[in-house]
């Protein structure tokens, strides 16, 4: 039994109750947090930096908000979002110190991929801006959800293909879908390109943007459960000018990403 007559370490309680809000909010911002607590915010910085090393709230890229960390207690999957994010956050920014571009990190969904994690916030110049995370991107026009549809197994790949699969398909559109997906696979990352005529959310959307892009798949125990990109303005340089030079560097942070998650699967 705890004895009432023991002072308390009010520092202590204040750590305590940052941590307590950022779990129950599931992510905050420093200001929400400094609202909440009514801290100064350089005190919310030192708290929350110390919780951090301790493992307990780590910081999205994407958004800069902080997260309670997704320990083994909860028993989270290797495919929950939240952890396969926190895992994957300080690869992208060790990624983003290498390539001039940003890059989103996406998992799949019933009948998109979702964005999970971005570094688009570290770049301040001439760069595309990515995101937000919960962003639903395209299977089959986007580099991110060809890269997953390729490497993923058979019968996932039919089944997807299957809730995609417009009414009224242009005969051959199918063959030529499976054609593209057998090449990415072949050379090992997937870019926009060739367009395909079958309609989504994101067709007309990916097609005026101005963006190029190329993606490979983050593989656990020899299955893909999510995609990483690079993203660049069209305007500044060519697909085969771009994958020459980073795709090493974006296969490289893939398959770190991967073993880390093998490593700590919950």
């Amino acid at each position: 039994m705890l004895d009432r007559k023991v002072k308390t370490v009010r520092a202590l309680e204040r750590g305590l109750d940052v941590l307590v809000e950022v779990q129950t909010r599931k992510a905050a911002s420093l200001h929400e947090l400094h609202l909440a607590t009514a801290l100064p915010k350089a005190t919310l910085l030192r708290m929350l930096v110390t919780l951090g090393q301790k493992g307990l709230v780590w910081q999205r890229l994407a958004d800069g908000a902080y997260l309670p960390h997704v320990d083994s207690i909860e028993r989270a999957p290797v495919t929950s979002s939240a952890h396969i994010a926190e895992v994957a956050s300080p690869h992208m920014k060790a990624l983003s110190t290498r390539v001039a571009w940003p890059s989103v990190l996406a998992a799949p969904r019933l009948d998109h991929m979702e964005i999970l994690e971005t570094n688009s916030p570290l770049f301040r110049l001439d760069s595309a801006i990515l995101g937000p995370v919960g962003i639903k991107l395209s299977y089959i026009h986007t580099a991110t959800g060809r890269a997953y549809l390729a490497a993923c197994g058979d019968a996932e790949r039919d089944s997807i293909i299957d809730r995609l699969r417009p009414r009224n398909a242009p005969e051959g559109s199918e063959a030529d879908l499976r054609r593209m997906l057998e090449q990415v696979r072949q050379r090992g990352y997937a870019t926009r390109d060739p367009t395909l005529p079958w309609p989504d959310r994101s067709k007309q959307l990916v097609l005026r943007d101005g963006r190029r892009s190329m993606a490979v798949p983050i593989t656990v125990a020899g299955a893909p459960i999510a995609t990483i990109n690079v993203t660049w303005p069209g305007r500044r340089g060519a697909d085969e000018q771009v994958v020459q030079r980073h795709l090493d560097a974006l296969k490289a942070t893939a398959q770190s990403i991967g073993r880390a998650l093998e490593i700590n699967p919950n």
